[in-house]
């Protein structure tokens, strides 16, 4: 790789495209004449307005959104998102939501959410540790449910859906997170999406928020900080206060990238190209086992294991030294995991299972 770059297999912050950090590099100092650093100028000026309206722009183009959403910038991630979908979905103090339980995401998702209200959990595969996705196509939801809650691709556990849950015609709320643009998406199905961009967009700190336009109120309970309202945002197109502003320009770059080379269509083909990759070889593999049953594995981030603990920390050791990064397991769950999202090139997978079989031969 160039620059001396590594393979960084990190679920977060993770790899951007190069062609990307090479444009930003040359504008670094000097943004198109501006004579600044787009990290140095005004959030009210008419050169960011320009940044943040063409970076909506092209969101909108490569997902399709419909003219009914709002696109939001919000700082904070999964953390803010956790609490700002119940405190502005739950339809009033002690409202009703129901969650499905996949794994360490929608579980701290769960526990924010309990805060304002009633959490159902209406389905869950915590009894084989998250290693599948439940059945979701005759939930039991209350009729006062105010909305259905899904980690749509459970970063730590490795599991993704590839049908939407029956919701029975209530708002369908995804974290899409981590693997936000890694493939077509039907936005009209859900109420509302949001991403933080740390994992396959851009620099940490900020979440895409699309919300459904009915789905913004302005009769929330008073506990609610001005900042946590989705409609502050809506209202102010992402400008009531300073922005992540770098967060933003750095998502832009990624949207016209990914526009420039073929869509979501054409990534998705790429993702589902490199995935088979390594899934097939820990298909085949007597010494590494991947960690999720077959129909529900994630394109983005794939968990492994080796024949114990002591021989997982020995490979990561290995991989360290023979130039690959994070391939550590998250520590809640240990093992290895390689988070091989959008800007993973091919060669990078192929290299990593290149790396893991001839560990396999000389272990085993």
């Amino acid at each position: 790789m160039k620059y001396g770059r590594t393979y960084n297999f990190s679920a977060g912050p993770a790899m951007m495209p190069e062609p990307v950090l090479e444009e930003i590099q040359s504008e670094m100092m000097n943004y198109r004449g501006s004579g600044m650093c787009v990290m140095e100028m005004s959030h009210r000026s008419k050169v960011f307005q320009q940044i943040r309206d063409e970076a909506e722009a092209d969101l909108r183009k490569l997902m399709g959104i419909p003219d009914n959403y709002k696109v939001l910038f919000v700082q904070g991630g999964g953390t803010v998102q956790f609490a700002m979908v119940a405190m502005n979905l739950m339809k009033n103090e002690g409202g009703k939501a129901c969650y499905v339980e996949t794994g360490a995401w929608s579980k701290k998702a769960i526990k924010e959410a309990q805060k304002y209200g009633e959490v159902k959990i209406v389905a869950s595969s915590a009894d084989k540790n998250f290693s599948y996705i439940p059945d979701c196509s005759d939930l039991d939801i209350p009729d006062d449910a105010d909305y259905v809650y899904i980690c749509e691709n459970e970063t730590i556990n490795g599991t993704t859906y590839y049908e939407l849950p029956n919701t029975k015609g209530k708002v369908l709320v995804a974290d899409q997170s981590s693997m936000f643009l890694s493939r077509p998406c039907d936005v009209s199905k859900y109420g509302l999406i949001w991403a933080g961009v740390q994992k396959n967009v851009g620099p940490a700190g900020m979440a895409v928020v699309i919300i459904r336009e009915d789905l913004i109120r302005d009769d929330l309970p008073k506990f609610v900080p001005t900042y946590l309202s989705y409609k502050t945002h809506a209202d102010n197109d992402s400008l009531y206060n300073t922005p992540n502003c770098w967060a933003i320009y750095c998502c832009g770059k990624v949207f016209k990238y990914l526009l420039d080379n073929g869509g979501l269509e054409a990534m998705n083909k790429r993702n589902e190209e490199k995935a088979a990759i390594l899934y097939d070889f820990l298909d085949n593999s007597k010494y590494f086992k991947g960690a999720v049953v077959k129909k529900d594995r994630s394109l983005m981030n794939v968990p492994f294991v080796s024949p114990s603990k002591d021989e997982d920390a020995a490979v990561v050791a290995a991989s360290k030294a023979a130039g690959f990064d994070n391939l550590k397991g998250h520590k809640s769950v240990g093992g290895l995991r390689a988070s091989i999202y959008n800007a993973m090139p091919k060669d990078g997978v192929e290299a990593l299972v290149d790396f893991l079989r001839k560990y396999e031969e000389e272990h085993a």
